[in-house]
């Protein structure tokens, strides 16, 4: 079972609702819970998007009808096996990963899904590799370092079109996004992140807080209305 990353005392109560769905919604199949093992295995950090969460962002794949998405944190390639098999079958997803470990074994986990000619994967700074992509894509998702999120959603932005949806993760971090005095560099960033969205015209946004077996977090979700 899952460590939660902001635990609180009804943490084993989420997380058997969230096994619960899972089990009834969102069911792991042996390519899905190899990556997992593999992941721990390699010494990999549990930060992984739970099968729920998987689930729903396949669901936005498909009800946004995304055929090119962009993946900004990939880790071991969990998260993105979950998308990859949501698109159609001309569709692709580009992620990056900055840690040369992590990326291998996000390969061997999607290899052994059967979705490498779906999957690009970018080894490197995402800064570094976000100006080389072409635009547009239909969906993204902002799941790596936090205090680079700001930078993150200007490219999103600019790699974006009118109607791409930009999702980013881990976004409550257990309540502590709403402290102005936090000196968490990754607080800094989410604060900053949340704060550009809301002034910028061309997105029209919304968060929701989740609880589960990874805590207490969340989502902060947005659509681009136009390029102006």
């Amino acid at each position: 079972m899952r460590i939660p990353d902001y635990p609180s005392r009804d943490s084993d109560k989420w997380s058997q609702v969230d096994a619960w769905f899972s089990e009834k919604l969102a069911p792991e199949d042996a390519d899905l819970k190899y990556a997992l093992a593999n992941n721990t295995e390699q010494g990999l950090p549990t930060h992984d998007v739970s099968a729920l969460q998987g689930k729903m962002l396949a669901i936005f794949i498909q009800m946004s009808r995304a055929v090119r998405v962009l993946e900004i944190g990939t880790l071991g390639g969990y998260s993105t096996i979950w998308m990859a098999r949501a698109l159609p079958p001309h569709g692709s997803i580009t992620t990056i990963e900055f840690s040369e470990h992590h990326a291998e074994v996000a390969s061997q986990n999607i290899n052994k899904a059967g979705l490498a000619e779906r999957v690009t994967l970018h080894r490197g700074a995402a800064l570094d590799v976000l100006p080389t992509l072409h635009a547009p894509f239909d969906l993204i998702f902002i799941d790596a370092d936090k205090v680079n999120n700001p930078h993150y959603l200007d490219w999103a932005i600019k790699l974006s079109k009118q109607g791409t949806v930009i999702v980013g993760d881990n976004t409550v971090r257990g309540g502590s996004v709403i402290d102005p005095s936090s000196e968490d560099l990754n607080v800094k960033g989410l604060r900053e992140f949340v704060d550009m969205i809301s002034e910028d015209e061309r997105l029209e946004a919304t968060a929701v807080q989740t609880v589960g077996e990874k805590g207490w977090d969340g989502f902060v979700m947005a659509i681009v209305k136009a390029r102006l």
